[in-house]
């Protein structure tokens, strides 16, 4: 069975960014839904060193054909040279959660960028 969702999470390095972008995805119609949650304490190696900071966790829910779109989108309106974007594929679901995310994305505006959504 091909996956046709995914759960999709990206960490941001303060909450007004992490609710900056969910609230952008869902605006879009690239994600059904996103929910923000943090902080997190997170240590992680970078450029040759460990790191440790605060980071907010941002969790979308998107229709498998839209996340070449939610990628991109994510990568342009993010703070991080190297954006966390994990996609885990949802492999069962309540039936009427997953009509209502198929609805929701199923409006997609299409491919503009988020600035072009914003100005």
């Amino acid at each position: 069975m091909k996956t046709k969702y995914y759960q999709v999470v990206t960490t941001c390095s303060s909450e007004a960014e992490a609710r900056r972008v969910a609230r952008a995805l869902v605006e879009l119609r690239l994600a059904a839904c996103a929910q923000v949650g943090g902080p997190v304490n997170s240590a992680y190696w970078w450029q040759g060193k460990i790191e440790e900071g605060k980071e907010w966790v941002c969790t979308l829910k998107c229709r498998a054909r839209d996340y070449p779109k939610l990628e991109a989108a994510i990568k342009r309106m993010h703070s991080y040279s190297v954006p966390e974007i994990l996609a885990m594929p949802v492999e069962s679901g309540a039936p009427q959660y997953l009509r209502w995310l198929e609805a929701e994305t199923a409006r997609a505006t299409g491919g503009g960028s988020y600035a072009d959504k914003t100005s």
